[in-house]
């Protein structure tokens, strides 16, 4: 899909660009300011959350118990007893707590002195001084009178906090204590000690910081969170990924499964669990605390578009393929349009009753629907079609965002895509994992695009240092500034690309799968990568209208490698022109910029730029060693020169006069 063009000057946002931006002068930017193009969709830059990387359990899902209710298929997983004749721990069904999740423990001590087990959290517990944490347990009395210390410990084993519940009786009751650590500790763990002879039962053993997102109980990682309202994001695609498919159909993430009592959410296997051999994660499981409701409420809180994805009868065509016969994919159909009532629909429905019954009455307002993930081939389209059928006689309301397989351009790709504008497709979701050089190379990919097609949802890329699933990728600079360059041809096309988001989105320094990732955390600590700060800088500047920009090459110049890259807009309520500048050049670039169009401009404008050496990365101990640097430059006039650092994201936002 490319468009053949002059070599010297391209109009209408289309770039060359030269080895050296200096060769025998300056290049010329001309923005037509007065000739607004597309308007942006206000949800054009947005995040994409999956459960990898201990995402979720482990990560912004701010539980801080493993295997709490001991459904691990091997079922003390994460818990540790000592070899001891003086008690025991045995995990049993039978009088469950809740029948969805059967297993419980049972504690016996059979000396005075008591008997422990100790809980190892995910890669430790991390635990802040002076801060008060909730712990909660469903216990019975089995045996005796014993009662139940419960003890945060430090790596070494120095006691942090400790409380003593007792007197339980011989029915599930939940009981509560809180416990303040005298010292912070990222590697802690949970111990919980039966004292004096006897016997109870526990499940749902659970352990949060007070201090969640919005200070809910049972919820969300407050630090994690704020990381992604800082980002703005126009909307928010979930729960994936590939979990969506699952390795086998039985083991797809099925929404209904995740609402309603956090104890009644039943358990599966994560299939990051066991994908890369490199890279196992035997412990990564999915309890479903974080689940559908939570998803849509995090969007409202954030301000983000919900945009759920569901599994459309196929498993992951990495591993199984397996596949939902055609004449039994009705209950995957119906799942589809009951999502639609649990977001929308009002509290007299079914689902909305069930939504309302979770606290929120009022609805999520959902737009969009992602039918598959990463899905290809007539398998795929055939599938797809039924699901759209249904939903659009039903809700035509819903735009529906299809599958282009999970490569940019090979076969896959260019089967799905007239298949999908036959069938009149919404959105078509593109996906690419790749070098900087593609990013770099591929900023015309959009411009020969059908007008009148199906629009384009890029919801998945990241440049790759290295290859991809390569343990060496990091998030670099020159992989940041390769995306930024990337984002200026999504922002110029925006009448075709509605939407797009990185991906992964979060990862556990101490248990990640898969890298570069956009945000990276431990047990206490988060960061955004380079990469973050590129996608922060689009969305919090990404104004309402396209505006046509035109650029001269010095020249000399040579078109062979891209080095520079440019995309306008303009923001209506405030009357400023906001534009994107990138320099990939080793070297500073002094451009000249003119404004057409412009009456008169302020002489007073914001800039934001980034500028680092190519390897640069950012990282617990410097944070923000690539991140956006604020100012205030001078603007003389409409014309005028602009000075561009080497390697450098540059935004400026100019407020004039038509």
């Amino acid at each position: 899909m490319k468009l053949r063009l002059p070599l010297r000057t391209l109009t209408a946002g289309f770039f060359v660009a030269a080895t050296s931006l200096f060769g025998a002068g300056s290049a010329t930017i001309t923005i037509h300011t007065d000739k607004p193009g597309a308007k942006i969709n206000p949800a054009m830059w947005g995040i994409f959350f999956e459960d990898i990387n201990f995402g979720a359990d482990g990560g912004l899902y701010a539980e801080l118990v493993k295997n709490r209710s001991f459904e691990f298929p091997d079922a003390l997983m994460g818990w540790s007893r000592p070899k001891s004749e003086v008690g025991s721990a045995l995990v049993l069904d039978e009088s469950p707590f809740n029948s969805a999740n059967p297993h419980y423990l049972r504690i016996t001590s059979r000396a005075d002195s008591g008997f422990s087990i100790t809980n190892e959290g995910f890669r430790g517990i991390g635990v802040r001084k002076g801060e008060i944490y909730d712990f909660s347990v469903q216990i019975r009395a089995a045996e005796g009178k014993p009662s139940l210390t419960v003890q945060l410990v430090s790596a070494d084993g120095s006691g942090l906090a400790s409380e003593r519940l007792k007197n339980f009786s011989g029915d599930w009751t939940e009981r509560k204590v809180r416990v303040r650590p005298t010292a912070s500790e990222p590697k802690g763990r949970l111990s919980l000690i039966v004292e004096g002879k006897g016997a109870v039962d526990l499940d749902m053993v659970s352990l949060f910081p007070q201090k969640t997102w919005k200070n809910r109980p049972g919820g969300l990682r407050a630090d994690m969170v704020q990381m992604l309202a800082d980002l703005k994001p126009g909307f928010m695609r979930f729960p994936g990924g590939c979990i969506v498919e699952g390795n086998v159909l039985t083991n797809r993430y099925q929404w209904k499964t995740t609402i309603g009592p956090v104890a009644g959410r039943k358990l599966i296997i994560n299939r990051w669990n066991f994908e890369f051999k490199h890279r196992p994660t035997p412990d990564y499981f999915q309890s479903f605390g974080l689940g559908f409701f939570e998803f849509f409420q995090l969007c409202e809180d954030i301000g983000a578009e919900p945009l759920p994805i569901l599994n459309c009868g196929m498993a992951c065509q990495f591993n199984s393929g397996e596949l939902c016969a055609l004449d039994q994919l009705e209950p995957y159909i119906q799942d589809a349009l009951d999502l639609v009532e649990f977001a929308n629909g009002p509290v007299t429905s079914t689902w909305g009753a069930k939504r309302a019954a979770m606290g929120h009455r009022a609805p999520f307002k959902m737009k969009l629907l992602g039918i598959g993930n990463e899905q290809w081939g007539p398998q795929y389209v055939e599938r797809y079609a039924r699901f759209a059928k249904a939903l659009m006689e039903k809700h035509p309301e819903i735009q529906l965002v299809s599958s282009a397989g999970p490569s940019p351009a090979d076969d896959r790709f260019n089967f799905l895509w007239p298949k999908l504008r036959e069938l009149n497709a919404d959105i078509v979701d593109e996906h690419c994992y790749a070098n900087p050089k593609w990013f770099f190379e591929n900023t015309h990919r959009f411009d020969s695009y059908d007008r009148n097609g199906p629009k384009v949802f890029f919801g998945e890329y990241a440049a790759q240092s290295d290859k991809v699933v390569s343990v060496n990728n990091r998030n670099n600079w020159e992989c940041a500034l390769s995306e930024a360059a990337f984002m200026t041809s999504l922002e110029r096309n925006a009448d075709v690309v509605r939407m797009s988001s990185y991906a992964p989105l979060f990862a556990h320094e101490d248990a990640w799968q898969w890298r570069p990732n956009l945000i990276w955390c431990d047990n206490l600590r988060v960061f955004g990568t380079p990469n973050y700060y590129v996608q922060q800088l689009f969305s919090r500047n990404r104004g309402d209208a396209v505006l046509p920009v035109k650029l001269e090459l010095p020249v000399s110049a040579s078109s062979a490698t891209p080095k520079l890259f440019a995309s306008a807009t303009r923001d209506e309520a405030t009357g400023e022109i906001i534009v994107k500048l990138v320099n990939a050049d080793g070297v500073p670039a002094s451009i000249n910029l003119n404004l057409a169009g412009v009456k008169k401009v302020y002489p007073k404008a914001k800039a934001f730029v980034i500028t680092s050496d190519a390897r640069d990365e950012n990282s617990f101990e410097q944070p923000r060693k690539v991140a956006p640097v604020e100012s205030e430059v001078r603007i003389p006039s409409p014309a005028f020169t602009h000075a561009l650092p080497a390697n450098c994201l540059s935004v400026l936002r100019v407020k004039a006069e038509p």
